[in-house]
């Protein structure tokens, strides 16, 4: 079964990603990312781990 992600959690990931490829990712984006995933983790009932791994393979590697 395939996680469903909110389209804001994808945006923060989206954001988050391209402030790291650009070298200037800020602690508030990335603890901004990782309060979304635990949150939207914790209200689907699946790991954290599961959330993020989906959420980085969408954002990282939309063909695959």
């Amino acid at each position: 079964m395939a996680i469903e992600l909110p389209d804001e959690l994808i945006k923060l990931e989206e954001q988050a990603w391209a402030e790291q490829q650009a070298g200037a990712l800020t602690v508030e984006t990335a603890a901004a990312v990782q309060a979304a995933v635990t949150e939207h983790a914790t209200a689907i009932g699946e790991s954290r781990f599961a959330v993020e791994a989906a959420l980085k393979k969408k954002v990282r590697h939309p063909d695959a």
